[in-house]
């Protein structure tokens, strides 16, 4: 694995807050999230690994009304000369905003030195003048050179035209690093040395505890409080802040502008500087010494489900550059420092992972069926909407905080229950460790940086007593990683995620040394996991595969996509036993932020993910779910695709529409063994193919179905229902529904809800018992496609019952996207579920008369 990010920068994870706040712009927001202390108050240090988890593309402003630090198409791209010179100037006056703010920080961290200076010299010292040198080391020189380099870039940018040059300005700066360096290898005496004198004197501790920083000029009264420990951190963060700026002034600088060159000089030296950071790492980072004599070093950590003694129990693992260390967190009393308990260990050098020979069997791994991860996922959405509500009613902050702790509760148990994927590791002496993980993505990323460290020559390591308890207690400082991945462990201004539709075109692929067999995977976050959303068609024997293909993939609460490339393997003997399928191998992979300023636009956002020197071409756009979610009737009456059911039946003359059963036909004659089948995402333009097709009854209907992918018609069957004008289940009879299913008395629910059924018009009633026994015969392939009834009607129910007419909204309140999957879809979910686990209705029987209920509806 390439220890640089898809910019091209060394890959970094300084602190919590480096990662989920790079933007250049500070604002006047408070120290609480940019303290340098994690949320328990541990410190957290000025290193930077190689992890593959950690790039400057993750670390893009989560807030969307500020300037991301990578913005993702390059408009010289298109040759637009002015447009590429207007986006420089817009990442320039972004910079230059926060140098002012970095300005002030650092002359609020001078402030106090000139008295405290004056008072080493008297009788009574507040510090010796040794300890203000030590703590203010080099501040002043930094404050100086950013000072001058603000005055000189101001003008700039104030007087800008095509011809104005910065570059040199940037090289300067570059050139000036060898003072950060003296500031960083002095950064841990520096905090030592504050910390000491904050105990010792209280005079001081008031001090460093209340710095003032003025806001920048345009603001009224933006004065914001901060603590030294805070200030003297900011001169670490301001050096990527500008290797992250100059990516981008090359990115929007044309090659034969006379700023280039310099620019790219300046680069170099900033990425060698983080480089050679990354080379003497702070000591607080090394735990004990391997048995070569080196200091053991932190490379990667993160919170991983073991399957232990046939259970699945949350673990932290520490991933050391000689050993592998297995965590848990001790129950400690309330204000108690928290401590991590090992579990086990294994040196790198004893460790493989599964071999494709062995035979032995693999012990089943207990999976919830879906409906219950559903179901989950559903009433933390109903909680985090009464969390809302609640911070708006005057005197909610109790229940608030009740509804958290509950919220944190079962988020926790999702994040235990939803990963399937197996990684398991063996030692030497035969004994073997099973994790399950939400993706492959993530799978990959622990394998490839294990092997990356056993290419090194390691020995085996036996720790004592003594230094296993030295290492994992190490490990509460050492961590990259703090809290487990759930929305009630992030602020409260932290942006939610995007609820909706995302449509992604993966167009091509380049880079390759060899043709392949190769397709992609699309992956996005979902409640604090990754789950597969879309796969490609495999590209036969090419090294520039061209896919152009569409896919929809819906959010909830996302913040990433992920895309994976794949060399797709055919040969049987590649069986991994772990997962029961051929091993396909990663050929690269990449992330990207769904940034919902870029993202939420109308028009396609066009991006390049770089992933070990391939790149991989794709566009996207998002549509909110309270506008994809409306029910449009359409223009053209001649279709089927928005047309009443009625209106098509009796123009077929047909009791099902022709859609239907074509499409039902071609799912059950090759696609009811298909891996997710109704589940992973068709391409949308073969959907669209299809669409038209139907609406225009194309003569070749029948042929053009046989050639098609069959995720395509599984889409364009399930968009068919979802464009209807109104439910198949009627929006007359949807508040019918809603009570009948929440009905307790068994008997009772099922003469209602067969009661219902008989309301419902002959076409409505006939399509629905006709897709009803198309999915049970779909579930009996459940072994094979993994499509349980429950997933099903998770697919399929709000499809089918959400209702068309906006009043019922109205009527219950104005949601927001992010509430719209409550509890409401919950109950669709469950009224479909209900008939598919009921025996064979047939239409007969239903018209038959019987003792139903006959109270009108």
């Amino acid at each position: 694995m390439e220890p640089l990010s898809a910019h091209g920068l060394p890959r970094l994870s300084w602190i919590d807050t480096l990662y989920s706040n790079f933007n250049y712009t500070d604002g006047c927001e408070g120290e609480a999230a940019e303290d340098g202390k994690s949320h328990d108050g541990s410190e957290t240090l000025p290193y930077i690994d190689e992890s593959p988890t950690m790039s400057p593309q993750l670390c893009a402003s989560q807030e969307p009304d500020r300037l991301s630090p990578t913005p993702a198409v390059s408009l010289l791209a298109g040759g637009d000369f002015e447009k590429g010179l207007e986006m420089k100037k817009l990442v320039l006056s972004g910079f230059l905003a926060s140098e002012e703010i970095y300005i002030n920080q650092l002359d609020a961290l001078l402030l106090p030195m000139k008295p405290l200076k004056a008072t080493a010299t008297t009788s009574q010292p507040v510090l010796t003048m040794q300890q203000v040198e030590t703590i203010f080391y080099k501040i002043q020189d930094i404050f100086e050179i950013h000072k001058e380099f603000y005055d000189a870039l101001l003008p700039s940018i104030q007087q800008w035209d095509e011809k104005v040059t910065v570059g040199h300005l940037f090289s300067k700066l570059a050139s000036q690093l060898g003072v950060y360096k003296a500031f960083v290898d002095n950064y841990k005496i520096a905090l030592e040395t504050a910390e000491k004198c904050s105990q010792a004197n209280s005079q001081f501790q008031t001090i460093s505890e209340n710095l003032k920083v003025k806001g920048p000029k345009d603001s009224k009264d933006c004065t914001s409080i901060s603590s030294m420990e805070a200030l003297l951190y900011k001169p670490i963060d301001r050096v990527t802040r500008s290797t992250l700026v100059l990516h981008d002034l090359l990115k929007h600088t044309p090659k034969d502008h006379p700023d280039f060159p310099l620019l790219q000089d300046a680069l170099r030296i900033s990425q060698n500087f983080l480089s050679s950071i990354n080379e003497e790492i702070d000591p607080r980072r090394t735990a004990v010494t391997t048995p070569k004599g080196e200091a053991r070093q932190l490379v990667k950590d993160g919170f991983l489900v073991e399957v232990s003694e046939s259970s699945r129990k949350l673990r932290h693992v520490f991933l050391f550059t000689d050993l592998l260390l297995c965590a848990k967190m001790k129950k400690t009393a309330v204000g108690r420092h928290q401590q991590y308990e090992c579990k086990w260990y294994i040196p790198l050098a004893d460790l493989t992972f599964q071999t494709l020979d062995e035979t032995d069997s693999c012990p089943s791994i207990q999976v919830l069926p879906e409906y219950e991860i559903e179901e989950m996922k559903m009433k933390i959405s109903v909680l985090k909407n009464e969390i809302q509500k609640e911070k708006k009613a005057p005197k909610g902050q109790s229940r608030v905080d009740r509804l958290r702790k509950k919220m944190n509760e079962q988020e926790s148990w999702l994040l235990l229950h939803s990963p399937t994927i197996p990684f398991r590791i063996h030692n030497k002496h035969g004994k073997s460790f099973l994790f399950l993980l939400s993706s492959d993505y993530e799978r990959s990323e622990w394998r490839e940086s294990i092997q990356k460290l056993q290419k090194k020559d390691l020995q085996a390591c036996v720790l004592s007593s003594v230094e296993l308890q030295l290492l994992t207690s190490s490990c509460f400082k050492l961590r990259t990683v703090h809290n487990i991945p759930v929305t009630s462990n992030k602020d409260d201004d932290e942006t939610p995620g995007l609820y909706g539709f995302l449509h992604v075109i993966v167009h091509s692929a380049q880079g390759f040394k060899e043709s392949a067999n190769l397709y992609c995977t699309l992956e996005v976050d979902s409640f604090g996991y990754f789950v597969s959303k879309a796969k490609t068609r495999v590209f036969r024997d090419t090294m520039e595969p061209q896919w152009n293909e569409e896919f929809e993939i819906e959010l909830e609460g996302s913040q990433y996509l992920r895309i994976l490339c794949y060399e797709k393997c055919y040969d049987k003997s590649m069986l991994n036993k772990d997962d029961n399928e051929i091993v396909d191998k990663i050929m690269g992979k990449g992330q990207v932020q769904l940034d919902p300023q870029t993202v939420q636009s109308k028009n396609w956002h066009m991006d390049v993910i770089e992933m070990n020197g391939i790149k991989v071409e794709f566009s996207m756009k998002f549509t909110s779910r309270d506008l994809s979610l409306k029910r449009t009737p359409s223009k053209k009456q001649s279709g089927v695709f928005g047309v009443k059911i009625n209106v098509v039946t009796k123009r077929e003359r047909s009791k099902v529409p022709f859609i239907v059963r074509q499409c039902i036909e071609e799912v059950e004659k090759r696609g009811i063994d298909e891996v997710g089948i109704y589940r992973i995402s068709g391409v949308a333009t073969d959907i669209q193919t299809l669409k038209s097709a139907f609406d225009t009854n194309t003569k070749d209907m029948l042929v053009m179905l046989s050639d098609m992918d069959i995720n395509a018609i599984a889409g364009t069957f399930k968009l068919y229902f979802r464009e209807l004008p109104e439910p198949l289940l009627t929006d007359r009879l949807y508040p019918a529904f809603m009570e009948g299913i929440a009905l307790s008395d068994p008997a009772a629910k099922e003469n209602c809800m067969k009661h219902l059924l008989r309301s419902l018009p002959d076409p409505n009633l006939m399509t629905f018992l006709t897709l009803l026994e198309h999915l049970k015969r779909v579930a009996e392939k459940e072994p094979v496609n993994k499509m349980s009834l429950h997933n099903l009607a998770t697919v399929f129910g709000p499809t089918l019952l959400r209702p068309s007419e906006s009043e019922i909204t109205k009527a219950q309140h104005i949601m927001s996207a992010s509430d719209i999957w409550s509890h409401d879809v919950m109950a669709q979910v469950q009224v479909l579920l209900y008939y598919l686990q009921h025996s064979p209705i047939t239409f007969d029987e239903l018209k038959r008369n019987t003792l139903y209920f006959s109270t009108d509806v």
